[in-house]
């Protein structure tokens, strides 16, 4: 149970298959508001597939994701969105024959409150300067960090309670790495309660309040974030040490 009672989010015994493989296997794990919470693990344990799931993308076998209590793993991609949850997904996923004014406005594609989506388009290029001065230009011209922003920024525009980032450093270059996680900070202390997974375990680990480490599938430990800093199977096995 995270630190602040009940959870906004939560996964309960969560099974995902591809065919006969088995992805995900028992997945619990709970998100209290205004929380950032980490998943770390190697490529194949199962990271992106959770968060699908949690998006709808890709159904769940068994078990039950719960939004405030409600369930949500029957519930369409769409309504997800709409009920607040969006996802800026692993690659970025932009429309690269788009501006990025129109990049923007496809993450309220379910809104019709045009006042808040003015004012969301104001706090995605106050977050991201740079975006505002390419507004005209194709997602598609954009560099891999100016995509990445673009990827968060459309998320943002459907006003999540809970934001979803699948591995935001992928292919950047330190500088823009720690811009891009001091910008998840930001966007945390306005706040948006965010599930992220990321391969920059050390990274990860120092943004976030609490951390699950996948394995083959399956939770294999769980905790404050600064604990599995300082855990030694943690640093031997994601974090580089010996």
């Amino acid at each position: 149970m995270p630190p602040n009672g009940a959870p906004i989010l939560e996964l309960r015994d969560v099974h995902i298959h591809y065919g006969n493989v088995r992805a995900v296997r028992g997945i619990s794990l709970t998100i209290a508001e205004g929380e950032i919470v980490t998943l770390i693990g190697a490529n194949g344990a199962g990271k992106s597939t959770t968060l699908k799931s949690i998006s709808g993308i890709q159904p769940v076998t068994s078990g039950e994701i719960l939004l405030e209590n409600e369930p949500i793993h029957r519930s369409p991609p769409h309504e997800i969105v709409q009920k607040g949850i969006s996802q800026a997904p692993e690659g970025r996923g932009i429309f690269p024959g788009m501006t990025v004014d129109e990049n923007l406005a496809m993450g309220a594609y379910s809104r019709r409150d045009r006042q808040g989506i003015s004012e969301d388009y104001e706090r995605s290029y106050s977050l991201f300067p740079i975006l505002k001065d390419r507004r005209n230009q194709p997602g598609g011209t954009l560099s891999g960090g100016e995509q990445q922003m673009l990827a968060i920024g459309r998320a943002l525009m459907a006003r999540p309670r809970v934001l979803l980032l699948d591995e935001p450093s992928m292919g950047l270059a330190p500088m823009l790495v720690q811009q891009i996680f001091s910008i998840i900070d930001e966007i945390n202390k306005q706040g948006t309660t965010i599930l992220l997974v990321e391969q920059n375990a050390q990274q990860a680990l120092r943004r976030a309040n609490r951390g699950y480490v996948l394995e083959t599938g399956q939770v294999v430990l769980s905790g404050a974030a600064a604990d599995l800093l300082a855990n030694d199977s943690v640093r031997k096995s994601y974090l580089g040490e010996e």
